[in-house]
């Protein structure tokens, strides 16, 4: 039976037909969707359009007759509880295996809902979006992407690391390559999407343009314009968690991983308790973007200069220049440095992850500033870390023992320059394998102002400051951020405020 509103208690009314599912039947005939013109298209087809392929085309051990026919989605004409699923046949998901034929695609689209091997939905919380595309009549929800000239525009990997369940666990590796290792399924009707972009791009800083102008940075002409444009690839990289190893790395059972994530989530996911033959999870969360500059085939080679930062989102400081952070300082000499090392004949990777404020997220984060700014004896050093543990009753979510998986997909064995005072991301990523040469703090003149209480608490709890930060306890102490007079009310006779005090923090 369908659900709709207004059912009285107890009883489930049927759905009218094309209801729900609407669209459907005008788009579908025969065995399924229509097979999308990308995979149609020959390789001569890709040559005479200007898009000749990088690397010759893996050829498929298995063929369409091998597979069985897709369930469609305008087979149902009720709308399935996952808790009570009857009549799934998922496709099998072998995670680990070197050959995307054993290991097989993920499936986590609402087109092939018998079939499925993944819980969760696709584009993480956007998918919420899509969701209201439909129920606004915008999408039909039984389209299949026209992936026609979206393969990446680099060719990544494969590499060892990608079969090693170790070291990747929180993305799908054959995600950018949908077209080209499982061919064989969207020409037989599964709807697999790509959760790996790969493309090209020109950045432009204001702080190149200055780099430029103090001669920090040479332009070169192909790495760096003289305009201060610089020439990049980046990938966009949706997480996809395999179970099993991110309880392992949290150092749970998977049983108990499955029960927090359930919880947690208010029970969106019964799946995570009914399905565990389902080991991989699409969690509705952001995930993060490569930045590269230079040749991406460099990056595996150690005998290459490669340099690496590894940096988690700051809407306030990145984006809009908030000062009571390092993190766009830090940030933009990160991106001079991968410059420098690109110019040199090596690469330099930015990996921008979506954790804001340390992955509480940006309410929580604007409380501890709050906090921090309003308690008894100001923004103080020594109350830093102790503020957002107040609020949010931990100090930090971020949780660094995914975050390597993204220098694996690279190819990465050896960073011989990283852009981090971090010892978190440090520990991970050496914990994986991963050498590291050299650490590289952020310079002191480009601390701001406040940010002095962020970096000296950082320090005194173990941040590497390398010879440039030395922190005692006097020093931890004596730090104080900017006060905003938040509760002094806004008359004529109040002290005029400083000059910055109105920038957004």
């Amino acid at each position: 039976p369908g659900v709709r509103r207004a059912a009285p208690p107890g009883r489930l009314l049927p759905v009218r037909e094309g209801e729900f599912f609407r669209g459907t039947r005008e788009r579908q005939t025969g065995t399924g969707p229509p097979t999308p013109r990308s995979v149609r298209k020959t390789m001569a087809d890709q040559n005479a359009a200007g898009t000749p392929p990088q690397k010759r085309r893996r050829t498929s051990s298995i063929t369409e007759s091998d597979l069985k026919k897709p369930a469609y989605r305008d087979d149902l004409d009720y709308v399935s509880l996952t808790s009570h699923e009857v009549g799934a046949d998922p496709v099998p998901l072998n995670w680990g295996e070197e050959d995307p034929d054993n290991r097989g695609p993920v499936i986590a689209t609402s087109v092939n809902l018998r079939n499925r091997n993944a819980i969760g939905a696709h584009s993480g919380s956007y998918c919420v979006y899509r969701a209201l595309a439909v129920a606004s009549n915008k999408l039909d929800p039984s389209y299949v992407p026209d992936l026609t000239n979206t393969d990446p525009v680099h060719s990544i990997g494969p590499f060892p690391s990608w079969s090693d369940v170790r070291k990747m666990a929180v993305m799908d590796p054959y995600g950018h390559l949908t077209v080209e290792a499982f061919g064989t399924y969207l020409r037989k009707g599964y709807d697999i999407r790509p959760t790996i972009a790969v493309t090209k791009a020109h950045i432009d800083l204001p702080e190149f343009k200055e780099a430029i102008r103090a001669g920090r940075i040479v332009p070169d002409g192909e790495i760096l314009k003289p305009t201060g444009q610089s020439i990049i690839t980046k990938a966009a990289i949706e997480p996809v968690w395999y179970l099993p190893e991110v309880a392992r790395r949290f150092g749970c059972s998977e049983q108990d991983l499955r029960l927090a994530l359930f919880r947690e989530t208010n029970m969106m996911y019964p799946e995570l308790i009914t399905r565990t033959d389902m080991k991989v999870f699409l969690p509705p969360i952001g995930g993060c973007t490569i930045y590269i500059w230079g040749d991406p085939n460099t990056i595996p080679d150690e005998n290459i200069p490669l340099t690496v930062r590894v940096h988690d989102e700051c809407n306030g400081s990145d984006v809009f220049g908030s000062d009571i952070c390092t993190c766009r300082p830090y940030l933009t000499h990160a991106m001079e440095e991968c410059v420098k090392t690109a110019q040199a004949g090596g690469a330099g990777v930015v990996i921008y992850y979506r954790k804001e404020g340390r992955a509480l997220g940006e309410v929580t984060k604007y409380l501890v500033y709050n906090r921090r700014k309003r308690q008894e004896h100001g923004d103080t050093a020594k109350e830093y870390f102790n503020c957002t543990q107040y609020v949010a009753g931990v100090m930090d979510t971020r949780f660094q023992a995914l975050m390597p998986d993204a220098l694996h997909w690279l190819g990465v064995t050896k960073i011989h320059k990283f852009i981090s005072m971090s010892d978190m991301k440090y520990d991970a990523i050496v914990s994986t394998g991963i050498k590291i040469e050299e650490r590289v703090a952020i310079p002191p003149e480009l601390v701001p102002q406040d940010a002095q209480v962020e970096i000296v608490a950082k320090v005194y709890a173990g941040y590497n400051g390398g010879s440039s930060y030395v922190v005692d306890k006097e020093a931890l102490e004596a730090t104080k951020g900017r006060d905003y007079g938040y509760d002094i009310p806004a008359t004529d006779e109040c002290a005029p405020c400083e000059p910055d005090a109105a920038k957004e923090d």
